[in-house]
């Protein structure tokens, strides 16, 4: 029997251009060689990197029976080289709800609907079209403006050319160095960005915030999945969350690690959502 993972905080414990300034540019090592990542600054300050496409085994043997493997491609796109801080959210926004207040730090206590609330902001911000229809919550993938990563492109960027549990290996006491988690976070997300880097330049991928995706969440989803641009269930009472938090244990932070949450599509501040934050993307 395959039951699905609803978890709260203790289970977690076209190419950028015009709108987009191209202000920095940089080269980031990939995982297995190959051609680099590039860096732009968005209009908006952000920093992104642009991800050109490929296919890769998304699940786990080895995991949880939600994580069956089944190879799927993505198209390109620009992710987010940060978690969204509070800074920045506040800038677009004007307010937020986090509980643990420090503008460098990830905002947190987001809903989904606040997440992509976000996105839309930073696209008319930018002079671009907004991915969310705020009335019905569907998602204009073909529209050029910033959105949530479905769950086939984080986990793409997490992996970053890895076929390991982690994308530094599969040796849990290495993952202190690379993301806030139970054991070492003090009880609160930290400042973005001070951890190691995954491979191909994404901080914070594992812990900090788990963040939200564009998916709805269903246990047998990957028994069906398209192989190429999965976008997750046409509907579903529960939207995907990936990476880990603050509050998370070590295998809670895994690559292919699945777990979901209530969107909470009304403008709320419930507790335990001090553990959910977000980064954006858009196609590339």
């Amino acid at each position: 029997m395959i039951v699905a993972k609803h978890n709260t905080a203790a289970r977690l414990g076209g190419p950028i251009c015009g709108a987009v300034m191209l202000a920095a540019l940089m080269l980031v090592p990939m995982a297995q060689g190959g051609t680099a990542r590039r860096t732009v600054k968005t209009k908006s300050g952000v920093e992104m990197l642009y991800l050109p496409g490929g296919s890769f085994v998304m699940g786990d043997a080895k995991g949880a029976p939600d994580e069956k493997p089944h190879r799927v491609s993505v198209d390109a796109f620009y992710m987010d080289k940060y978690e969204v801080t509070q800074e920045s959210y506040r800038k677009l926004v004007g307010s937020d709800y986090s509980r643990w207040k420090n503008p460098k730090a990830p905002v947190e206590q987001a809903t989904w609907a606040a997440a992509a609330k976000y996105c839309n902001a930073r696209s008319r911000a930018e002079g671009l079209t907004p991915c969310y229809d705020t009335k019905t919550w569907k998602c204009d993938f073909a529209a050029n403006g910033y959105r949530l990563p479905t769950e086939a492109e984080w986990e793409y960027a997490a992996r970053a050319g890895t076929t390991s549990s982690y994308s530094f290996g599969d040796n849990q006491s290495a993952l202190r160095n690379f993301a806030w988690m139970k054991e070492n976070s003090g009880g609160r997300p930290r400042e973005a960005g001070k951890k190691l880097p995954n491979p191909w330049g994404l901080y914070d991928m594992y812990g900090n915030v788990a963040e939200w995706c564009n998916d709805f969440y269903a246990v047998d989803y990957y028994q069906k999945s398209p192989a190429k641009n999965p976008q997750g269930p046409a509907s579903g009472s529960r939207r995907v969350v990936r990476g880990g938090s603050w509050n998370s244990r070590a295998t809670e932070c895994r690559s292919s690690y699945r777990s979901s949450e209530n969107p909470a599509y009304s403008d709320v501040c419930i507790g335990y959502y001090d553990v959910y934050g977000l980064r954006c993307v858009r196609r590339g």
